[in-house]
């Protein structure tokens, strides 16, 4: 898998900071300063030279009609996104087969039944054969293998030990539950110290364990060292067909603000992925 590149391009008119997501063939724009238009024409000379088939833009509330006018999209509203202040993910699609998507009516009522469950925080009740602790650096090759076990495809390689080590050690927070010295649940807090937001994120627990809900319970003790660091404001991008992830977000007080249309290559092909908001400080 060819890695992601961050690349800052800087201008006398703007900067940009432009994420190039080759694995799922999109560009990303997460933070940026300036002439609006001028970045959008350097997207454009991006685009046409990598092929990249989708462009997502984190952008400030003020610049959405602007990005209507080039064509853009409102997507999802990411709530305190940028220190607190809301972002909105603009999509902008280069093939009409990435812009498409065939299971939107299923992922709607999906999306009802979640809300007809209603909100039950109440935790299962857990063997205590099972173990739930913080993650380190030694179990980066267990943690590869849950989710190479898990996810035949993955929008990032977590199924590499390096990788996985490599998200620790820039401040990634992976708690995990194990059972017979094996992790067979886990979870991350992607943590953006420039932002002050985490995304909850590389969920997955193995099929003959899924009976107890650990998720619920891994994603709140995540939350509890986001609030120990000061870390208010947690978004989570689940897979639009995931009844389970997305009830989980729902009991767990997150708000749905949005669905990313073929957003990222996971379990095997592109999916919509749903965004789910949670302001920790409440």
């Amino acid at each position: 898998m060819r890695e992601t590149e961050i690349k800052t391009v800087k201008t006398g008119q703007y900067t940009a900071q432009l994420i190039y997501d080759y694995f799922n063939e999109r560009l990303r724009i997460d933070d940026y300063k300036g002439n609006v238009d001028k970045i959008i024409e350097n997207i454009e000379e991006v685009i046409k030279k990598e092929q990249f088939t989708k462009v997502i833009i984190h952008a400030k509330p003020e610049h959405f009609e602007q990005l209507l006018s080039f064509g853009y999209q409102l997507e999802a509203v990411f709530k305190g996104f940028r220190n607190g202040a809301d972002c909105y993910a603009m999509a902008l699609y280069k093939k009409n087969e990435r812009r498409i998507s065939t299971d939107w009516v299923k992922e709607d009522e999906i999306l009802t039944s979640v809300y007809m469950k209603g909100r039950n925080s109440k935790q299962k009740t857990i063997p205590d054969t099972y173990e739930f602790r913080r993650a380190t650096e030694k179990d980066a090759v267990k943690l590869a293998t849950i989710y190479d076990t898990v996810f035949e495809v993955y929008p990032t390689p977590m199924n590499e030990p390096d990788y996985v080590k490599k998200m620790m050690k820039s401040g990634s927070i992976f708690h995990i539950v194990e059972y017979n010295q094996e992790i067979v649940s886990a979870a991350s807090a992607d943590i953006n110290k420039t932002f002050h937001h985490a995304e909850l994120t590389d969920c997955a627990t193995l099929p003959e364990h899924r009976k107890y809900g650990f998720m619920k319970k891994l994603l709140s003790e995540l939350e509890n060292e986001l609030r120990n660091e000061q870390i208010f404001y947690a978004f989570s991008i689940a897979r639009s067909l995931s009844f389970g992830m997305n009830a989980v977000f729902y009991q767990l007080g997150y708000d749905y603000t949005g669905r990313m249309t073929n957003n990222c290559y996971i379990y095997n092909k592109l999916e919509d992925m749903n965004v789910w908001v949670k302001d920790l400080s409440k």
